[in-house]
């Protein structure tokens, strides 16, 4: 087998390694004298008459390093010298001991991989190809690079970013890397990293990177830490956040400051039933007893962020309404070239990609119920509507509601649903859309998936805690739910997270250069702000000017030719013949 595959366990992992043709199992018994409890061995040497026996590891996570170190020190020499000719091995090994491995005899690359927390850095070869290959397929962010980039307008800006590490995501790294940023990067969600990318920003030495496909929860926010972190007690100029868990981070912690220095008191991760707030409060106790004031000095050199979701917009939104937001903030999520393009034509792409790479099934006659039918909704709408699937839509807002029912599709409420549809997509932004009951009452394995950015549209921790449910995995992101009531079973994607990007690679690089494009433009323009001071600890849009200029970015690469305005015709609507074309309330 010249393929390795990594399989998580329900209480481990297991890793077949490979396939030894003629290799004698009696090589290998002095690998099973130690570790016993943690560490099986079987080896397979697949002979001429195709007889024999496999080699796998199967380890708890707490001993993925001793166990990738005694395969190293255990096994002879020959034995390694095939197993390294997989990169499926290398990627493997490094998965088991989780430390970045230095392959370049470059000191800025090897500073940098000390730096950086990643799976793997023998993946970054095929990374590079593939961003290389976005590139093309990014003309924003190019056209920025030449541009801006022999100016240098983010010289001296140290930049942390939340944001998905993905192939396009480095592309917008290493183009605030070409203005003259330095960089250091997380992703915002547990699943959603791209391996291979994060690799090769690392050993291009374009950004200190943490993130790893598959972090458990502390992995994910200790990742965050690490970005937001810029050596003794230092923390970044600038944030790009998608979500807003990197701006909530520095928020919760700064109040947990200010209560320490009042009263002594320590964040209680008993005080909240939301399992990621308890890691959250757990990591601000513990920095409390080293830095009591990190976090208030990090707000207070912050210049701003831009966030690049829905959902963390919101976040910023009611931060702002109660004058609690501790520096200017650029909603690029409702740039006219980000949330009507990225939300809808990259939803519109990824979320059947990520159902057919998950299950397989066929998604024409199949009835799909989307709920929320905003910009996300109707991406995902049109997506299962023209892959044949009978679509309902579930809608809160009667305005939602019409233009779905314009559309075309059925409007209706999830619960007169449940028993016949065959795939659920939540879609709102809002929590508990898709509760443990719902999923009780739907048809033998029905699947639901989350296209919103949070996991609790899905409520995963109300299905966690079902009396009596069991969990099958059936591959990575893809689980079985079976009820003890009927015995019967709904699939689960992505553990209720994205699951375009937790089950696919999310959306396509050209959609994704208009979304970065305008993150680069918000970066410049908070930077700028150092000297101007237009911003307040508010929430800004771009201009329109820039919005169109994005636009007008990308129309060649699609072949199009925009028609000129005369001066008499501008004059006539009583604008500019260059633009702006559209008033600031203009819907699109």
């Amino acid at each position: 087998m010249r393929a390795l595959f990594l399989s998580k366990e329900s209480d481990g992992f297991l890793l077949p390694l490979c396939f030894l043709p003629g290799s004698p199992s009696s090589s290998f018994p002095h690998i099973l004298q130690k570790r016993q409890p943690f560490l099986s061995l079987f080896l397979f040497a697949k002979t001429s008459q195709s007889r024999g026996r496999s080699l796998s590891v199967a380890a708890s996570r707490k001993n993925f390093c001793g166990v990738s170190r005694q395969l190293r020190s255990s096994c002879p020499s020959s034995f390694l010298r095939v197993l390294s000719r997989s990169s499926f091995f290398a990627a493997s090994a490094s998965f088991l001991d989780n430390e970045p491995r230095d392959i370049s005899a470059s000191p800025e690359c090897r500073k940098m991989a000390e730096q950086s927390k990643v799976k793997d850095l023998t993946l970054s070869a095929f990374g590079r190809k593939e961003i290389e290959l976005a590139e093309g397929e990014m003309p924003g962010l190019m056209a920025l690079r030449k541009e801006f980039g022999p100016r240098q307008p983010l010289k001296g800006a140290k930049i942390s970013g939340s944001l998905h590490m993905t192939v396009q995501t480095a592309v917008l790294i290493e183009t605030l890397k070409a203005l003259g940023a330095e960089l250091r990067w997380c992703s915002c969600n547990i699943f959603s990293t791209q391996d291979h990318a994060a690799a090769a920003i690392v050993k291009n030495n374009s950004a200190a990177v943490f993130a790893w496909k598959g972090e458990t929860l502390e992995e994910y926010w200790w990742c965050t830490v690490m970005a937001l972190t810029w050596g003794e007690g230092a923390g970044p100029d600038l944030l790009v956040d998608d979500g807003g868990d990197a701006t909530l981070l520095i928020h919760e912690g700064v109040k947990a400051e200010k209560e320490f220095a009042r009263s002594g008191a320590l964040p209680d991760p008993a005080a909240t039933d939301n399992l990621e707030m308890k890691v959250v409060y757990k990591i601000l106790a513990e920095g409390l007893q080293k830095d009591p004031q990190k976090w208030s000095r990090m707000a207070a050199n912050l210049k701003g962020v831009s966030e690049e979701t829905t959902t963390g917009v919101h976040r910023l939104l009611q931060m702002a309404k109660k004058k609690e937001l501790l520096f200017p903030a650029i909603n690029v999520n409702d740039c006219v070239t980000k949330s009507k393009f990225d939300n809808v034509y990259g939803c519109r792409h990824s979320l059947p990609d990520g159902i057919m790479r998950a299950t397989d099934v066929m998604l024409g006659g199949k009835r799909v119920v989307i709920c929320g039918f905003g910009d996300v909704g109707k991406g995902c709408a049109a997506a299962m509507k023209g892959a044949g699937a009978r679509v309902v839509v579930t809608e809160v807002d009667p305005i939602c509601a019409l233009q779905a029912a314009m559309e075309g599709y059925s409007v209706s409420t999830l619960e007169s649903q449940l028993a016949t549809a065959d795939i659920f997509i939540s879609a709102t932004g809002n929590k508990d859309i898709i509760t443990a009951r719902h999923m009780s009452q739907m048809k033998n394995n029905a699947i639901v998936g989350n296209i919103g950015h949070f996991d609790n549209e899905v409520d995963m921790a109300g299905l966690l805690a079902w009396p009596g449910i069991q969990k099958v995995n059936i591959k990575p992101q893809v689980d079985r739910f079976i009820f003890p009531e009927d015995n019967h079973g709904v699939i689960v994607l992505a553990e209720g997270r994205l699951l375009n990007l937790g089950c696919a690679t999310g959306h396509p690089s050209f959609v994704m250069s208009c979304s970065f494009t305008n993150q680069t433009l918000a970066q410049l323009d908070l930077w700028d702000n150092v000297a101007t001071k237009r911003y307040q600890n508010d929430v800004y849009l771009l201009p329109k000017e820039l919005d169109e200029k994005v636009a007008r970015l990308h129309l060649p690469a699609l072949g199009c030719e925009l028609t000129t305005m005369s001066q008499e015709q501008a004059a006539y609507v009583g604008i500019k013949p260059e633009g702006p074309y559209k008033s600031a309330s203009y819907r699109y």
